[in-house]
């Protein structure tokens, strides 16, 4: 996706401001003396005042353009002619600079937009396609106008989602490749050599660590396959586009982990397949989100888009419970658990809801971020313990292994 020209100082460093929510000021805090940044604007600023004048700003902007991104350049310029007195603060200099906006400078932003005319996004108009999809996906995962704004100034598809797409293309592979070995590709998990793949979780062998990742690459048929497949897309894609590849990877991941590890506390005795457990986490994010920003989510036909998720979602859950209790083809091992749709849930609407709160805001300065982790983390302490002892203390027979 090709680059695209900025619409503009108002556009890119504006928002409505009657769909932003007031934050309160929070201290601010220098960066070491060695940062770069720092040290350019206390050239500008020999009184040490924490403000530079819009006259030495632009020639320090003029003198360094070369390495400072253009949108970030417009967005500065901006913020400084919104100031009654010309000037920019110290702090929203480094935030900008350093591509993280802390809610010091989202409301220096939100101040500044009192003074500035700006129109919607949503009303740009002689956009590209290319544009008109990054502004599409804007509306569809951001509930702030000054994050969409934000977003579609500075995307450039450089790295594009690689990792859903990746995932995605895994998955369908060895699919594919189980479904030649077995000559089936409805319902293969019926097949008696199904569970003998090495990449099946299988309460037997859940000393191979591996296999608590590994059991996405295997789904129970083409049917199941197909909803994860189209879930990933569509929405796992573009929430890479907007908060990354790392941070929807560590809520993918996150809940792939949560998914085994729930199976073996809660449905010890039965094996998991499928990507359930990470799409559900991304999946249950993406909806939690849009209820707890109803009004600021734009994206069309949300009601309806919403009941069709769920209703997608739901049905899925049922195939897998009926299939967890549909007579086995490998007795005495039951067929794969549905646990794992369930740990999933639980790591969207808790971690995954704070990574798509927090776009492009520090993590580690979000208490509610801790919060989860710790829970998390003892979740998957205990979830190991479990499985190093509770089979022996519990004296639960096991089925063989494949």
């Amino acid at each position: 996706m090709g680059e695209h020209p900025s619409p503009g100082p108002a556009v890119a460093a504006c928002a409505e401001a009657e769909r932003i929510e007031e934050l309160e000021p929070e201290a601010e805090e220098r960066p070491p003396a060695d940062d770069h940044w720092k040290v350019l604007f206390d050239q500008c600023d020999p009184g040490n005042t924490g403000f530079i004048s819009t006259g030495k700003f632009r020639s320090l902007l003029d003198s360094h353009s070369s390495k400072l991104d253009p949108h970030k350049r417009e967005v500065l310029l901006a913020l400084a002619d919104s100031h009654a007195n010309g000037q920019i603060c110290y702090q929203d200099f480094v935030n900008l600079m350093s591509n993280k906006r802390s809610n010091s400078f989202r409301q220096a932003i939100l101040q500044g937009n009192r003074r500035l005319c700006s129109k919607a996004l949503l009303e740009e108009k002689g956009l590209n396609l290319s544009q008109r999809l990054i502004r599409h996906v804007a509306y569809e995962t951001l509930p702030r106008e000054i994050d969409r704004k934000w977003y579609y100034d500075s995307y450039t598809c450089c790295p594009p989602p690689w990792f859903m797409i990746t995932v995605t293309l895994l998955e369908v592979a060895f699919f594919l490749y189980n479904g030649v070995s077995l000559g089936q590709f409805v319902l293969q998990v019926t097949h008696p050599r199904y569970l003998k793949n090495s990449l099946v979780y299988h309460p037997q062998l859940r000393a191979q660590a591996w296999r608590y990742l590994t059991y996405i690459f295997m789904h129970a048929g083409i049917e199941h396959l197909g909803l994860n497949v189209v879930l990933q897309l569509l929405v796992g894609v573009p929430l890479e586009m907007v908060h990354g590849a790392t941070r929807i990877g560590l809520v993918y991941v996150a809940g792939v982990v949560a998914g085994s590890l729930a199976v073996s506390v809660a449905d010890m005795t039965a094996p998991v397949v499928g990507s359930s457990g990470g799409v559900y986490a991304l999946v249950s994010a993406h909806l939690a989100n849009i209820v707890m920003n109803w009004s600021g989510m734009k994206c069309q036909f949300k009601l309806l888009r919403m009941a069709v998720a769920l209703i997608c979602m739901s049905m899925e859950f049922g195939r897998a419970v009926w299939l967890r209790f549909h007579p086995s083809a490998y007795p005495p091992c039951p067929h794969p658990s549905f646990v794992a749709h369930l740990g999933g849930v639980a790591v969207g609407i808790t971690l995954g809801v704070v990574v798509l709160r927090n776009y492009e805001q520090r993590l580690q300065d979000q208490s509610l971020w801790w919060i989860f982790v710790a829970m998390y983390t003892v979740f998957v302490l205990f979830a190991v313990f479990w499985n190093i002892f509770a089979y022996t203390l519990l004296d639960l027979k096991l089925p063989p292994p494949p």
